[in-house]
């Protein structure tokens, strides 16, 4: 029950990957990628939260540069070129795109969520400060503490995952994340021992099977709370 759909028409189409629960609807989740594309551990993640229930829809943020980027973890430097031409300030524009298309789409039902991976997870944020989103979940994303004292004024309910060992988030920027946000009421915060940067993915060195379980109960925990299925 899954497809890819046009988010905005033109000469070159903006599309996103599109999962749908076996109910045939349910609330909204928009997932943001990481820098190697709507990849097959994007559409893989699609379709477990479409499993958990949740309509959930991820955007193609690198249509800009070059649509259907589809990179494994063995083509870093390509992805590492993507990362360098990205426009940020146009994807978060795109982001909202994609949130107003899940929210008409007739199988969405109530609101939309947005979840998001490393570059998305950072995103996640800024979207948490400019789009009306149920709450925002973000995987150990990189330059967050940059944003954080935006994303603190933001009343949108945040769930953040972070890695022991992720050098991208070293404990004092952790720790510097988590002071930022400690006068927000909703915002949890959780930090896995012995996990990496990346350690949510199956297809990386870095997958760490108890992290990414633990991670996952708690989004769908944070999800049910504020965006229930």
């Amino acid at each position: 029950m899954s497809e890819w759909i046009e988010i905005i028409k033109g000469a070159v189409p903006f599309r996103g990957y599109l999962s749908l629960p076996k109910s045939g609807s349910g609330p909204g989740l928009v997932l943001l990628q990481e820098i190697f594309g709507i990849n097959a551990y994007m559409r893989q993640m699609a379709d477990l939260f479409a499993a958990e229930g949740y309509v959930t829809l991820a955007p193609d943020l690198f249509w800009r540069m070059k649509p259907g980027v589809d990179l494994d973890y063995t083509q870093r430097d390509e992805a590492v070129t993507y990362m360098k031409a990205f426009d940020a300030t146009k994807a978060l524009d795109d982001i909202s795109a994609a949130i107003a298309v899940l929210k008409s789409h007739p199988a969405t039902k109530d609101a939309v969520s947005v979840l998001g991976y490393c570059l998305g997870g950072k995103l996640v944020l800024e979207s948490a400060c400019r789009d009306d989103i149920a709450c925002a979940v973000s995987y150990y994303g990189v330059g967050i503490d940059s944003i954080v004292g935006q994303a603190a004024k933001s009343r949108t309910p945040m769930l953040l995952h972070f890695a022991e060992l992720d050098h991208y988030n070293p404990p004092a920027t952790v720790e510097k994340i988590r002071s930022a946000l400690s006068a927000k009421k909703d915002v949890e915060t959780y930090v896995y021992p012995g996990a990496d940067h990346g350690f949510n993915s199956q297809a990386r060195q870095a997958f760490h099977q108890n992290a990414s379980l633990q991670a996952h109960a708690r989004t769908i925990k944070f999800l049910n709370t504020y965006n229930p299925s």
